[in-house]
């Protein structure tokens, strides 16, 4: 067996059954990157809870997101796929990543105010903090690669500024800075012909749909 190149983590929000932009757009990629790295996959339920009005669906929909990715060939003896609430570390870290992460870096992130213009009347420290969330879950599990579109690029940077920070007030090597893999994210396009394929349009064919099902998305 080929010595692994690094360790990848990624994650994604619990959306429920996967759809073919889901597929085309990270899934693929992450199939993929177990041939060369130890991958690391996350369903990110914590993140999940900054946007969401009702926690009614997160528990059917982390089990069908996970159902979708192995179906599409993540593979549990080549990859770790786990769910974020379930390793409370991850928000004892971020606690303490807390403490080196200035107020005024985090609001000015593109990110951030992108948040603030489309969700203006929930705009809570979780949104704030999002990026030091992110940032705990990468420098936990000690990934040295991560995988992000240009869209995710400034998170990831403050993530490796969090590192130098963190490492110097404690006088510490702890965190390892990882590295950003920069990937192409293709826009795949709704049955509807025009926007990119979400479920929120109802344009989207879901992975798990029967040819039949397929056909009755298509022709509608």
């Amino acid at each position: 067996m080929s010595e692994k190149k690094g360790r990848v983590f990624s994650g994604a929000r619990p959306t429920g059954r996967q759809h073919l932009g889901n597929y085309f757009g990270a899934i693929k990629n992450y199939v993929a990157l177990q041939a060369d790295y130890e991958c690391i996959y996350c369903i990110v339920d914590v993140h999940a809870l900054t946007t969401m009005e009702t926690t009614e669906n997160i528990r059917q929909n982390t089990l069908e997101m996970a159902l979708d990715w192995l179906a599409a060939g993540i593979d549990p003896q080549k990859s770790i796929l786990f769910v974020q609430s379930q390793v409370p570390q991850v928000l004892e870290l971020h606690t303490y990543l807390s403490m080196v992460s200035p107020l005024g870096k985090l609001s000015e992130l593109p990110n951030f105010k992108e948040e603030v213009k489309n969700h203006p009347n929930n705009v809570n420290y979780g949104l704030l903090g999002y990026p030091v969330l992110m940032s705990a879950d990468i420098l936990l599990h000690k990934a040295t690669v991560v995988p992000v579109g240009i869209d995710q690029q400034s998170h990831l940077e403050f993530a490796r500024e969090t590192v130098r920070s963190f490492n110097y007030r404690y006088n510490t090597d702890v965190l390892i800075e990882p590295q950003m893999k920069l990937t192409e994210f293709p826009k795949i396009i709704g049955t509807d012909g025009e926007a990119k394929m979400s479920k929120s349009l109802n344009n989207h064919i879901e992975m798990a749909f029967t040819p039949e099902e397929t056909v009755k998305v298509v022709m509608t």
